[in-house]
């Protein structure tokens, strides 16, 4: 079977698998969430077999450490996604939820109510467990899902896959709910970007070369975002010490996260008094600083930033550091330099933070906290697909409810349209 047809089989069996799960109720979906955690468990010795295979290739075709360290599945990682698996399942089912209803003067009452979208694609990289994290949100939101991961992860995919379909068909759902293409074709991904009408949405997991080749072309919606460069500022009217944890945080707890900070701006009021010690943190934690001419007017020895290191994601301990004249300097560098996924401002004035959240205009605005906090399960909607940068159909953290769409519900006694 050539690439195209084999690609458009599958799409058609998760098609099936969206019209069984339509069917579903919420307890029939949870259990078989919860027996595919204990599957998972159960035949770990299965996927870890499988993953060595991945593992012995990656080394061979020579993956960096960290890539490799990402690929790799053991016990303890099996146990994080059955957990996974069952704190999905105790989350609420959105599938159903009336979220308006209004009454119109004929009598007739109009309304809202959460379904899923149907479809979807989730295109990704590396980490076997987006395998089973996919699977569990959008079988839960009601949706099949057609999973095509990166080739350096194949074996351990479809070994994770095979259990999770098992599961599935015992439990009286349709396999096609969870359809994993496996062939390591590039083509594959090209053919499955062009079934509209099949699949209803694409969301790509992984670097922006990955996305920018998604989203250009695509036939289908796509939900994406390309790059955290993220900002911290912090306000002469700051609690500097609050300041202090706050930007230590956002650059040093997980520097390769989209959500860490990439660009510190500071108030140049207090730059003087904050700048030698925070910079001074920094570089006990190994973090390079580049500097504006004012930052290294304060603490010399900094490299020079450069204006194209503003654009940068550096998913690293590399971070700019400006000094800015006040809020609306910090606000116009926002505009023109961040990825609108996670902006934040310290700072004790009211009137300031809520200028901060109202023109900063980005997924997560923050006010005296982290920029990586901007997470679905900080943010108390569980676990997540990704984090959105659109506008449309869903912005930040992707949680169930965001995996869902709505549809307008009629209760009418015989109204007709004069």
């Amino acid at each position: 079977m050539d690439i195209k047809s084999f690609v458009t089989e599958k799409a058609h069996e998760a098609r099936e698998g969206a019209r069984s799960l339509a069917k579903a109720s919420s307890q029939q979906k949870n259990e078989a969430l919860v027996k595919m955690a204990a599957a998972l468990e159960k035949n770990s010795k299965e996927l870890i077999k499988a993953n060595a295979k991945d593992i012995a290739f990656a080394k061979n075709k020579g993956l960096s450490k960290a890539m490799i360290d990402r690929l790799t599945l053991n016990e303890k990682r099996i146990s994080e996604m059955s957990q996974g698996l069952r704190e999905v399942a105790a989350l609420p089912d959105p599938v159903g939820e009336i979220t308006k209803m209004w009454q119109r003067p004929n009598g007739m009452s109009v309304g809202k109510m959460r379904v899923p979208i149907g479809v979807i694609g989730i295109i990704y990289e590396s980490r076997p467990n987006v395998t089973a994290d996919a699977t569990s949100l959008c079988l839960k939101a009601g949706n099949a899902v057609v999973l095509r991961g990166g080739s350096e992860a194949i074996n351990s995919n479809r070994a994770i896959v095979r259990v999770l379909r098992t599961v599935a068909k015992a439990s009286g759902i349709h396999e096609g709910a969870i359809t994993f293409i496996d062939t390591p074709e590039r083509e594959a991904v090209m053919e499955l970007l062009k079934l509209e009408g099949i699949v209803d949405l694409i969301i790509p997991r992984g670097g922006e070369g990955l996305i920018r080749a998604v989203t250009e072309n695509s036939r289908i919606p796509v939900l994406k975002h390309y790059k955290g460069v993220c900002h911290v500022f912090v306000d002469r009217d700051a609690d500097l010490v609050m300041a202090e944890d706050i930007c230590f945080n956002a650059k040093v707890q997980r520097p390769g996260t989209c959500n860490a900070m990439e660009t510190m701006l500071v108030d140049k009021k207090i730059a003087k008094s904050f700048l030698p010690q925070m910079t001074a943190r920094f570089k006990k934690a190994g973090v390079l600083l580049k500097g504006c001419p004012d930052t290294r007017k304060i603490v010399p020895g900094i490299e020079a930033v450069k204006e194209d290191d503003f654009y940068v994601e550096y998913n690293d301990l590399v971070l700019n550091v400006r000094v800015v004249g006040d809020l609306d300097e910090a606000m116009e560098h926002i505009a023109k330099y961040s990825s609108s996924h996670s902006d934040a401002i310290v700072t004790k004035d009211y009137a300031k933070g809520m200028r901060f959240v109202r023109e900063v205009d980005s997924s997560a605005v923050l006010i005296n906290a982290s920029t990586r906090l901007n997470d679905g399960f900080q943010f108390g909607l569980g676990a997540e697909i990704g984090i959105s940068t659109d506008k449309i159909h869903a912005r930040g953290p992707m949680g169930l409810e965001e995996l869902t769409c709505t549809k307008f519900i009629v209760f009418g006694n015989g109204q007709l349209r004069e």
